[in-house]
C-alpha cells in the first residue's frame, strides 16, 4: 500500500510540473505578443521588430501584403515615425506548441479599428529565446455578411 501511495504522488507531482511547465511557456508567448501589439500601439519601431525572426514573413488583410522582414519595416517606418501605427487589443488567444517544445502558434481574436480581426502567427525559439516567425491578419467578415461583402470588396483572382 505504501508503494502505491509513493507512485500516485510521484504520478500527480509529474502531472503539476507538466501543467505549470505549459502555463509558464503559454505566458511567455503571451508576454511577447502583448508587448509586440503594445510596440505598435506606442510606435515603438525597434520593440516592434525586436522579437521577430531575420525571416519574418507578414501577411496582411489586403490581398497584396505578403511582406518579408525587410519590406514590412519599410512599410512600418512612415507610420511609426510619426508616432502613430494601430493599436490591436487582444480579446481571446489559444496558444499551441510542438513536441519537442521549439516551436509555438498561436490563433487571436483581436480588436482593432477594422472592427474583430483575426490573427494566427508562428514563433521559435532561437537560442532559448521565443522569436516571431510568421504573422497573418485577416478582418472577420461574419457569414451572414458574405455576400454583401463580395459585392462591394472582394478582390478578383487572377487565374
Amino acid at each position: 500500500m505504501k508503494n502505491v501511495i509513493s507512485i500516485i504522488s510521484i504520478v500527480l507531482l509529474s502531472v503539476s510540473l507538466i501543467a505549470q511547465n505549459t502555463e509558464n511557456r503559454e505566458n511567455s508567448i503571451n508576454e511577447i505578443i502583448n508587448s509586440w501589439h503594445k510596440a505598435a500601439s506606442d510606435a515603438n519601431l525597434d520593440a516592434f521588430f525586436a522579437p521577430v525572426t531575420s525571416d519574418f514573413v507578414y501577411i496582411g488583410t489586403d490581398a497584396t501584403e505578403r511582406w518579408t522582414r525587410d519590406e514590412f519595416y519599410g512599410f512600418c517606418k512612415p507610420y511609426f515615425d510619426k508616432g502613430k501605427a494601430w493599436d490591436f487589443k487582444p480579446i481571446e488567444r489559444k496558444v499551441y506548441f510542438s513536441p519537442n517544445g521549439k516551436t509555438a502558434w498561436f490563433n487571436e481574436t483581436l480588436d482593432t479599428w477594422m472592427g474583430v480581426c483575426r490573427s494566427s502567427g508562428v514563433l521559435v525559439k532561437v537560442k532559448k529565446k521565443w522569436k516571431l516567425a510568421h504573422y497573418h491578419l485577416s478582418v472577420a467578415v461574419p457569414n451572414e455578411s458574405v455576400e454583401e461583402f463580395l459585392k462591394c470588396c472582394s478582390t478578383p483572382v487572377d487565374k
